[in-house]
């Protein structure tokens, strides 16, 4: 893992103010817990496994935070149900005509949007119970540093005590007052997941994660989509191979990809909104998605009542290795703490978290972890990329592997998808491994533990690869790097 920003000092004492006077504390708990999504309700079970009293404290109706609601399985559920419906993975047989579902409605991607969700909240409640975590819904805010009032509906505010608290509150959409969002016509990223109609035409403000998924997602579905961000270029820590194919595939099917123009207004025009660019060029949409960036959902906190203050876009900042805040006993963790903003790391910075406050000594956390962009196609990268390599002056070498090489692409019908492997040239060590294309999020992980295990080309060379199946072309693209360093 990269080397994060240096540790902030920690405050040596805090003291609590005077702001109990006349509440009456219902509880105290080892941990206080606020907010349910990755890194809350992660921290939440392995603080309960340590025998410790946890309390979760989460503002929505029900648990399970953005990521469950509005954030990671919505989008991914919405992508997978497209790709279904629209027979997405059959076309390279049938043809771009092909449709499982000739007229899909708004109602047929939530139906399933729904039922998904409600799975996840049933899990996640019977964790809680399961474990004797005690939760309570409503909105918290700091007393004191040890004491959080949560006022609740129609019963009133109550306080709790905690030894230690994790804040683990997610992010919001940045909703800039000059964009006239309507919930209908012009939409956020949280309330793209509710529509009740399917526009003909869409525009995404904003080339970040967020932005290209929908994008894709909603290209997918023949809706014809302009993607438009002031910058240049895009996703710039993915390696610069993969996004130049990425971008080749979604022009291909009819994206139009609009860079390095700002926006400078978007306006309404007979119901319809209207995007004007610094270029001068207007883009007419039917819909309109702005995602341009998130905000940390800290300014509920209260952070001042304990000692702490967020930066301009509401993220905290913490020890990169223990998550601790400047106050000791403060945690943080999850998208509030910024990059990398992803499930998988904000699970593991609340299981961190939770065992620091509680004295239990974790090994040192491996060194590379994947990234997953659930984009039509998948886009998922592990270690270096080639630009990284070249900025450290390693010697190296790259193969490469196209998925329509494979049996079993051909027999999924694949005509596109790609495979990088980087190695060095010195001790044929693998540096990274770069994947776009159908299954990219699952085939990288081969390559983590490769990584982390400090493994090396040799690996692909002489293990056998079950046939047929995508992984194959790791052998394929680590035989074509063989090829190329023989030679040196």
């Amino acid at each position: 893992m990269p080397d994060g920003p240096t540790p902030i000092p920690l405050a040596t004492s805090v003291m609590e103010a005077p702001a109990l006077s006349g509440r009456i504390v219902l509880g105290s708990h080892d941990f206080i817990i606020i907010g349910s999504g990755p890194a809350g309700r992660r921290a939440a079970i392995q603080a309960a496994k340590l025998g410790k009293s946890v309390l979760v404290i989460e503002k929505g109706r029900r648990v399970g935070g953005v990521s469950v609601h509005t954030g990671t399985i919505p989008s991914k559920t919405l992508r997978e149900t497209v790709l279904n419906l629209t027979g997405w993975r059959e076309r390279g047989f049938y043809g771009r005509a092909y449709r499982v579902k000739k007229d899909i409605q708004a109602k047929d991607l939530m139906m399933r949007l729904h039922m998904t969700l409600d799975h996840e909240v049933d899990v996640l409640e019977h964790q809680f119970a399961r474990n004797g975590v005690h939760t309570i819904t409503g909105m918290a805010r700091f007393l004191d540093p040890h004491h959080v009032e949560v006022l609740t509906d129609g019963e009133g505010p109550r306080v709790y005590r905690g030894d230690q608290i994790l804040l683990a509150v997610g992010t919001r959409p940045h909703r800039p007052a000059d964009v006239p969002f309507d919930g209908r016509c012009v939409l956020d990223s949280d309330e793209i997941v509710e529509i009740d109609r399917l526009p003909r035409s869409l525009t995404v403000i904003g080339a970040g994660v967020i932005g290209i998924e929908y994008a894709t997602i909603f290209s997918a579905l023949d809706v014809a989509v302009t993607l438009a961000d002031a910058h240049e270029t895009f996703l710039d820590f993915i390696d610069r191979e993969l996004i130049d194919d990425f971008t080749h595939q979604s022009r291909d099917r009819g994206m139009t990809i609009r860079l390095g123009s700002k926006v400078t207004a978007i306006e309404i025009e007979n119901g319809w909104p209207v995007t004007v660019l610094e270029s001068g060029r207007r883009i007419r949409s039917e819909m309109l998605l702005y995602a341009v960036g998130r905000m940390g959902a800290t300014e509920p906190l209260n952070l001042g009542c304990c000692g702490l203050d967020s930066n301009a876009r509401g993220r905290l900042k913490v020890d990169p290795h223990t998550f601790q805040t400047a106050i000791p006993h403060i945690y943080s963790a999850g998208d509030a703490i910024g990059f990398p903003s992803l499930a998988s790391t904000s699970m593991e910075q609340g299981r961190i978290a939770a065992c620091h406050a509680f004295g239990m000594k974790l090994p040192p956390a491996p060194e590379f972890f994947p990234y997953g962009i659930y984009t039509v196609p998948e886009i998922s990268t592990v270690g270096m990329s080639e630009q990284e390599v070249r900025n450290r002056a390693i010697p190296y070498e790259c193969g490469i592997a196209r998925f329509r090489e494979t049996s079993r692409g051909h027999i999924m019908g694949l005509n596109t998808g790609m495979m990088k492997m980087i190695f060095s040239i010195d001790t044929s060590r693998l540096l990274g491994v770069h994947i776009v294309g159908e299954g990219a999020t699952e085939l990288v992980h081969i390559g983590q533990a490769v990584l982390n295990l400090k493994g090396t080309l040799d690996y692909f060379i002489e293990n056998t690869f079950n046939y047929p199946t995508l992984a194959e072309a790791y052998k394929i693209a680590a035989l074509d790097a063989w090829n190329r360093m023989a030679r040196v």
